[in-house]
This record gives structure tokens, C-alpha cells and sequence, in this order.
């Protein structure tokens, strides 16, 4: 793609646009600025499309939205029975997002598609609900998740409330590829409403049926009646979406002692308080901590904006916080969950759960441990929400619980994406538990750990902007696929799984891996430590993930240390 070529373009397309010939012409003498917002197009892929906001090819603005808009409706309208469902559309806190969910209800009805657009900003698990709820051809979200503040996206889900299929992205790229920028103009607001065309969604259509749900999850609701009223808990929601329907959903279900970090409390898409709005980052807690400290709260715990993640910090018996990783949250949670239906006689003879192939493998060992299936999935909880739509429509399992190490957790079937309103309620309902056996998280999951053996977990982004970054990514990836090491510091690589080529090979013997085509490398270790190597699908990085066991946590660390600077120095080569 000719970079001047498309910049020229742009210019004439949207000439009457001021403010976007102002800004692009102030960008002649910048070549690199230039490149990178048009040498490509923004890909739209299974998670949508995410990106840094501004004018151009590559960038996020109403016209990549509206053209984004313009061919998913095209893409449902091949079904003309599905089309007529709608679409439901929500937005986060970021700046913008309002504008872009407007513009893409109006683009949808100027289609002829109707859109059901929340009347104010919402999380996505209430989004992925609304779809199913409403029995809605599809959903788009508008939010870049835990990005910095720069960013948005569009995220897109199916009639089923999971994000797009890999097949049904490829629809939408194919019908989008067709439409020209200067046919993707919107509706009227007032003819689209006198159409029928648009319908604002209050919180009588989904709100109230949502949190009835998410309290529904409790796994131990008499002793959260019981116990939640002397439960303290601080909580962020990083200036997002969650703020409501997480204190709602602890309120309706006896969980009063909730403090809200007040510098964080209202949304704000500038995310004024911190680097990035990411509650995987222990920097997110810096406000929250102390406030809990001063008010003597036993867990903290935080929403990202559009509130699909959780990061959670306990306190141990002397006092002292710990900010927990995304695997440590979800086999809290994963035990929580099972050893309440084993204490109830609930837990089912054919139960569930899903991981992604980067989390933990403590949880395989937890499962066992209770006699229930552990599944795994490629990343990204699309496939968690299309392993929860088979065990539906066989019969074969019972959902249990979901997760992903990047701080994504799920155990209801009513969202099929992360829900952190859901998250928070259980891990505010383990604190209780606890609680009433005297201990703290922080003691249940060092008996998790003394249980099912000694995990240590670590990932690392590699961030790698613009065009030179996206070949040097390809270059990593490629030279690790064409000689694979045989050692790794002082491990020893025992099996290579290959998810793109979808092989796994062990002393020269490849076998078929049953996965769809992701470029991912995975390195199985001697002693079951392990490490993987993966592009982002949202953002400019290629990630690290790193995983070591032994008889102490300690040790584990050490190892674990040690693996991550050795397979460092292999994204250097």
C-alpha cells in the first residue's frame, strides 16, 4: 500500500473535515507519523478492531468505525432472518467511545439493520448478556479494554454473546474490503428513531436481569448473607464501566462494606491517576492500597474499563498486601467454586473447565484433585464462549468456570465473554469464606499451593510499534519456528507445539494438534516447566509467557527468574 498515495486520498475523501485536514497536512514533514497511520489498514480480526486514535488508514476515528459498521451489517444481512435481530451497542469510558457507538447505531440503521445502543456506558459482560438477552443478531462493544489512554477499539460478538468467530471475522473483512469509505454515512438520529431503527436500551431491558444473574453465581449464598456485612473491602474501577454493576451486584447480594477509591471512582477516558488503566499491573493498586491499609480492609480489588478484568490484592496474616497474579485469581476462584459444590453436593459428575493453553497449569492439578475436566483453548475467551455453546448443545459437561491468565474469569453461561462484575462478586465471597474460618486469601492460597504443588508464573510484553515492529515480530516468531532451540539456559526443550504449522513434536515425531491455526510457540520444558511465545492480537507486542513448578514456592521463583532471562535472550536473537 502506497503511503502517499492513501494519504492523498484521505485528504481529498474528507476534505469538508477541518479538523482532519488540519491535523494530516501538519504531518507532511513527519514521514514516520505518516507511515504508520497509512501504510496499512486497521485489521479487523476476531477481537475486532484496536488501535491508537487519530486520523488515517491505520487509526481509530468515526470513518474506520463507520466503514467497520457498514460491513458487519452487510456481512448479517446475507441472512436476512438473522439481520432483522439487531444489533445491541455499548461503550466504555474512554474518550470517544460515546461518538463511535452513536455513529456505529446510525451506520447499522442507515443499513437498515435496527441497533438497541445502551443509553450510557456499560460494561462488556452486560453487552455479551444483552445480545443473548435480547436475542440480537450480534453485539459491538466499543472499548480498548485496558489499553492506554490513546486507544479504542470494536469489539464485535455473536448472536451466541462470544466474540466473533474466526469465520465470521473473515465475513466481515470480506464485506468490508467492498465498501468504500464514502458509503458508510449514517442515519439521521431522529429519522432512524420515527424508523424504528434505533432503540436506547434503560435499565429495565437488562440492567436489573443482569445483576439478578450475576448474584444468582454466589456458590455459598446463606453464609455470604451471614458474613458479608463484616467483610471490608476497598475497591477501583480505574475510572470505567464497572463502578455501578460491581457495587450493585455486592450491595443486592449482603457485601455493605465496599470503599470506593474516590480519585478513580468516575469515569475519565484521560485515565488521570495512572500509566495505563490495567489492573494487571500491581502500579493500578497504588491508591487502593493504602486506602485499604486506613481502613483496614482485607482485599482490594480493581476493574479495567470496560470491566471484563479483575486484579485482586490480599492481605497475609502480618498485614501486608499482595497484588496477585491473574493465574493465583483464577485458582482462588477455581477452588472456591468447586470445593463449595463439593461441600454442597452440587459439583456434577460431568463438570467442566476452561483454560487458555498460556494459564496455569495448578489448574489442571485442581481439577483432578475434585474429579472435574479441564479443557484448554487457544487465547482469547471467544474460545472459552465456544467451548461453553458445545457442552450446551451436547450435553457432554456442565460449565464450571473459565479463565484466563490475563486476568479474565467467568462461571455463569449467561456471558460468554471475562466478566469482572461476576469475578468480584466470587472472590469478595471467598474473602468471606475465609473470613469465617479465621483465615485470609492470602492463607487459602498458600494451601492451594501446598495441595497441588508450588507454581510460579510470569509474562512479559515486548511492545514493538508501527511497521518496522510488526516485521520484527514476524522475524521472531519466524527464526523460533525454523530452529527451534533444544535448550533453553539449564532446561532442557523435551516437545515443540507449533499452533500455526498445528503440530507437536517430540523426538522428531510431529503429531496434528486439534486447534485452529494460531501463530503460537509453545516449548515444553523437562520437570513440566514450560514457555510460550505469541504475538498480541490487539496490540503492537509479542508476548512472553514463562511457568516453572517445584517443591517450594521459592524455588519456583528462582526457576522461574531463571527461565524468563534465558528465553528473554531468545526474542534478542
Amino acid at each position: 500500500m502506497d503511503v502517499m498515495t492513501e494519504y492523498t486520498r484521505w485528504l481529498d475523501m474528507f476534505a469538508g473535515d477541518s479538523k482532519l485536514v488540519a491535523k494530516l497536512t501538519g504531518l507532511k514533514n513527519d514521514p514516520k507519523e505518516l507511515e504508520d497511520r497509512f501504510y496499512t489498514e486497521m485489521a479487523f480480526g476476531t477481537a475486532g478492531m484496536r488501535g491508537i486514535m487519530g486520523y488515517g488508514l491505520n487509526r481509530m476515528n468515526i470513518y474506520t468505525v463507520r466503514r467497520a459498521t457498514a460491513g458487519l451489517a452487510e456481512y448479517l444481512k446475507r441472512t436476512p432472518d438473522i439481520a432483522q435481530k439487531g444489533v445491541a451497542i455499548a461503550y466504555d469510558s474512554r474518550n470517544n467511545s460515546r461518538l463511535f457507538a452513536r455513529q456505529t447505531a446510525l451506520v447499522l440503521a442507515a443499513r437498515g439493520v435496527k441497533a438497541y445502543l445502551f443509553d450510557d456506558l456499560r460494561p462488556v459482560p452486560i453487552l455479551s448478556f444483552a445480545v443473548r438477552h435480547l436475542k440480537c443478531a450480534a453485539g459491538v462493544v466499543i472499548t480498548a479494554s485496558h489499553n492506554p489512554a490513546q486507544y479504542n477499539g470494536y469489539k464485535v460478538y455473536g448472536a451466541d454473546g462470544a466474540q466473533m468467530s474466526p469465520e465470521a471475522a473473515h465475513g466481515v473483512t470480506q464485506a468490508i474490503s467492498c465498501i468504500s469509505f464514502t458509503q458508510c454515512l449514517p442515519m439521521e438520529e431522529s429519522d432512524a428513531l420515527d424508523a424504528g431503527l434505533l432503540q436506547y436500551i434503560g435499565n429495565e431491558e437488562v440492567d436489573d436481569d443482569y445483576i439478578r444473574m450475576v448474584c444468582g453465581l454466589s456458590v455459598t449464598p446463606e453464609l455470604l448473607r451471614q458474613e458479608g456485612g463484616k467483610l471490608s473491602i476497598v475497591y477501583t474501577p480505574l475510572h470505567g464501566a464497572g463502578n455501578v454493576p460491581v457495587r450493585r451486584a455486592l450491595d443486592e447480594s449482603g457485601i455493605k462494606n465496599v470503599t470506593v477509591v474516590k480519585e478513580q471512582e468516575l469515569p475519565d477516558g484521560d485515565f488521570p491517576t495512572v500509566k495505563a488503566p490495567n489492573p494487571e499491573d500491581p502500579g493500578a493498586f497504588a491508591l487502593a492500597i493504602p486506602l485499604a491499609q486506613k481502613v483496614d480492609a482485607s482485599v482490594v480489588f480493581g476493574t479495567d474499563p470496560d470491566c471484563d478484568r479483575l486484579g485482586v490484592a490480599v492481605r497475609d496474616g502480618a498485614g501486608v498486601f499482595h497484588t496477585l497474579t491473574g493465574n493465583q485469581i483464577g485458582c482462588l476462584l477455581l477452588h472456591h467454586i468447586l470445593s463449595a459444590k463439593q461441600k454442597a453436593g452440587t459439583l456434577p459428575g460431568n463438570g467442566a473447565v476452561c483454560k487458555s493453553i498460556v494459564t496455569t497449569e495448578l489448574a489442571r492439578a485442581i481439577c483432578e484433585g475434585f474429579g472435574v475436566m479441564l479443557f484448554d483453548t487457544l487465547t482469547g475467551f471467544k474460545f472459552i464462549g465456544e467451548k461453553i455453546q458445545g457442552f450446551e448443545e451436547t450435553g457432554s459437561h456442565t460449565f464450571l468456570f473459565g479463565f484466563e491468565e490475563s486476568f479474565g474469569y467467568l462461571s455463569s453461561t449467561a456471558v460468554r465473554d471475562k466478566d469482572g462484575v461476576n469475578a468480584s462478586l466470587l472472590i469478595a465471597e471467598a474473602a468471606c469464606v475465609c473470613m469465617h474460618e479465621n483465615i485470609t486469601l492470602y492463607d487459602r492460597l498458600q494451601e492451594i499451593f501446598g495441595t497441588y504443588g508450588f507454581w510460579s508464573e510470569q509474562v512479559k510484553s515486548v511492545t514493538l510499534p508501527g511497521k518496522d515492529g510488526v516485521e520484527k515480530i514476524k522475524r521472531i516468531m519466524d527464526g523460533l519456528r525454523q530452529s527451534a532451540p533444544g535448550q533453553v539456559g539449564e532446561f532442557k526443550v523435551t516437545a515443540v507445539r507449533d499452533y500455526l504449522k498445528g503440530t507437536r513434536t517430540q523426538e522428531g515425531v510431529a503429531e496434528k494438534l486439534p486447534y485452529l491455526p494460531s501463530d503460537v510457540l509453545y516449548f515444553e520444558l523437562e520437570n513440566g516447566h514450560w514457555f510460550c511465545v505469541r504475538p498480541s492480537g490487539t496490540e503492537p507486542k509479542i508476548k512472553l509467557y514463562v511457568n516453572t513448578r517445584a517443591q517450594s514456592l521459592k524455588e519456583a521463583e528462582t526457576l522461574n527468574q531463571h527461565l524468563m532471562a534465558a528465553a528473554d535472550d531468545l526474542l534478542k536473537a
